[in-house]
């Protein structure tokens, strides 16, 4: 019995979220079933995070146990053959790839082993393009308007650290023994690069396909609570748009309200960057 870790990018628009519902389409369901019938045998996937519905991955991590008879170096091939089946279409591809197989030792777990996560958020600043509604979130409804990143980086800043952020946890997820988590990097950067960077030694950065109308907010920590993401950068946006002062980020967190906080930005702008081990 060898045990797995695979590296999953995945569109989420079309999937009920990350975690298998037994009523619902979801990622974790699709490459289940898929590989079972694929290798003839039960494969339950250990997923490290449970991205909600709308939300997409560029880095996913899964890990299984299973004795499945194929070189490991040919195993994300088969996968992403077996995954293109199932859709339509000669030249259909799949919304799920497997980017990497790995074998890990005996006893690894891809959830209970990670030691922190990177998410993106990609924000468009520009007019509606209904070919990115479900990969940006399309500020002002869609009008072209002008965000402070400036001011939206400051306040990012302060999110650096171990802190209380219940004001940023939203109410349904699975209740959490405490709300202390640890942000290692938040920063703000524009298509022209990291806005603490000269202007010269900027660059342009195009994440999950970014485009010179975005901003993207870059997160990493130990762990996040339910939808912390997203109410962080719903947060960051009213700090652009001059509805909040950067510095309200600390009065938001000591408040350890919800209330406190800004709104909560739509799933379809996050991805799911990179887990750490």
């Amino acid at each position: 019995m060898s045990n797995y870790l695979l590296t999953i990018a995945y569109d989420g628009s079309g999937f009920h979220g990350w975690q298998r519902q037994p009523s619902e389409k979801t990622v974790q369901g699709h490459l289940e079933t898929t590989f079972s019938r694929l290798f003839n045998r039960d494969i339950k996937l250990n997923g490290t995070s449970r991205t909600d519905a709308g939300v997409h991955a560029l880095g996913q991590r899964a890990s299984f146990d299973a004795d499945l008879g194929i070189p490991t170096e040919r195993l994300a091939r088969v996968m992403n053959n077996a995954l293109c089946g199932c859709e339509e279409g000669g030249f259909a591809l799949s919304p799920v790839r497997i980017i990497k197989a790995e074998e890990v030792p005996e006893g690894f777990h891809a959830r209970f082993d990670c030691k922190g996560k990177k998410y993106i958020y990609r924000i468009s600043c520009g007019e509606i393009d209904i070919f990115r509604r479900n990969y940006v979130y399309h500020v002002n409804d869609g009008k072209p308007c002008i965000l402070d990143v400036d001011a939206m980086n400051e306040a990012a800043g302060l999110l650096k650290g171990t802190q209380d952020f219940k004001s940023f946890e939203a109410a349904g997820g699975t209740p959490r023994e405490s709300t202390v988590r640890t942000i290692f990097q938040a920063k703000v950067m524009a298509a022209g690069g990291e806005i603490n960077a000269p202007a010269a030694e900027r660059k342009p950065t195009a994440p999950a396909g970014g485009r010179d109308d975005e901003i993207v907010l870059e997160i990493s920590g130990d762990g996040f609570l339910y939808n912390m993401v997203r109410i962080i950068t719903g947060t960051l946006v009213e700090v652009g748009l001059g509805k909040r002062r950067p510095d309200e980020i600390k009065k938001i967190i000591e408040a350890k309200d919800r209330a406190a906080a800004g709104h909560t930005a739509p799933p379809y702008g996050l991805y799911l960057k990179e887990v750490y081990y």
